[in-house]
């Protein structure tokens, strides 16, 4: 198996060293044999090549079964042009590989409910909510768009687009999930609002006529934000367009404790997947050896478990994660009290030792 690794900037090369560890002992362990070749992307590639996505990395990627990211972005680059900036790294190479549809699961591991923000009551109820995000369509990418002047002032715009095929092969897979969960879909919009919505919602109606095992419900993106945080768990999968998931994918990661703790899927039709840790580069604390490297092990496990089919090898990190987080280490994005205060690498020791 080949995997590209896009360490990326801030944290990201010391998040991504303890999950290639991770990655390399599960081989041992089970007799599978990884491959892996580095890229550049983001601040880094702007740094060294003057652009966030070298030719030289969509090729490494193309040629790759998975991509494992770290992060990207950062202030130092903040200021530059913003056809350049290292998001753009990000947003390049999801649609390079057409990876349409982003799965972000927010669940709350029962060690960290202490760590919940909200409620005990609510959190008896259980949080475990797979965010379905179309990636690569909406207003990210829209046309017309533009940032400039008019009749004397600054003046921008951009457009949300949205053709049928691409709201129908999201709702595929958002079904497909609900399949293997607990079968609710709950298609987030603006219909009341914008003629976009109505087409994404008419669509997701007619594709749900294929499903129809799968329970589905229709939801406003601000009351479905306002319910995510009253009461997650009458949520199981949400799918939404790109803005709206970018929003609301992020709360569900928050309402959890730490989003130092959830991992991503960008996938596709048959090309390789990108895993990556939800949260950005951390800049603040890069290089002292403080970040927490267990969403990019977990996307590690998604890795496995999504790009090669290799179901026991996933099952058996996320359960070392688990036992990790038994046994009370914390790293300070989730230390609590009585814990034992580790660092980046500590951590991943810890979870070596419990695979």
């Amino acid at each position: 198996m080949k995997i590209c690794v896009l360490p990326g900037d801030g944290i990201g090369q010391e998040i991504v060293d303890q999950a290639l560890r991770v990655l390399e002992k599960v081989g041992e362990k089970f007799g599978q044999t990884f491959e892996t070749t580095e890229a550049l992307i983001g601040g880094c590639a702007i740094d060294a090549e003057g652009v966030p996505l070298p030719a030289e990395t969509i090729a490494k990627c193309k040629d790759a079964d998975a991509v494992l990211l770290g992060a990207v972005g950062g202030p130092k680059w903040d200021t530059i042009d913003p056809a350049i900036r290292p998001e753009k790294g990000l947003l390049g190479i999801r649609k390079e590989l057409n990876l349409f549809a982003n799965l972000r699961p927010a669940n709350l591991f029962k060690q960290l409910a202490d760590a919940c923000y909200l409620r005990p009551d609510i959190v008896a109820r259980g949080l475990d909510v797979m965010v379905v995000r179309e990636l690569t369509g909406g207003i990210y990418f829209g046309e017309p768009r533009f940032d400039g002047e008019k009749d004397g002032e600054r003046f921008g715009y951009n457009t949300m687009t949205y053709y049928e095929h691409e709201i129908r092969r999201i709702a595929k897979v958002a079904f497909e999930a609900a399949r293997k969960r607990s079968g609710r879909v709950c298609s987030v919009d603006k219909a009341n609002v914008l003629d976009v919505s109505r087409v994404w919602r008419e669509i997701v109606i007619d594709e749900h006529k294929n499903y129809s095992d799968v329970e589905l419900s229709h939801m406003y993106v601000d009351n479905a934000a306002m319910q995510l945080v009253r009461d997650p768990s009458q949520f199981d999968v949400i799918v939404t367009g790109n803005l709206f998931g970018d929003i609301l994918s992020d709360a569900a990661a928050a309402i959890t404790g730490s989003i130092g703790m959830l991992p991503s899927a960008s996938l596709g039709e048959g090309n390789p997947g990108i895993f990556e840790p939800i949260h950005g580069s951390a800049p603040d604390i890069a290089g002292q050896d403080k970040a927490n490297p267990l969403a990019t092990i977990l996307s590690v496990a998604m890795m496995l478990r999504h790009a090669f089919d290799m179901t026991d090898e996933a099952d058996c990190i996320e359960q070392a994660v688990e036992k990790t987080l038994e046994q009370g280490y914390r790293t300070g994005d989730i230390w609590q009290e009585g814990g034992k205060a580790v660092g980046c690498v500590e951590m991943g020791n810890a979870v070596l030792e419990n695979l």
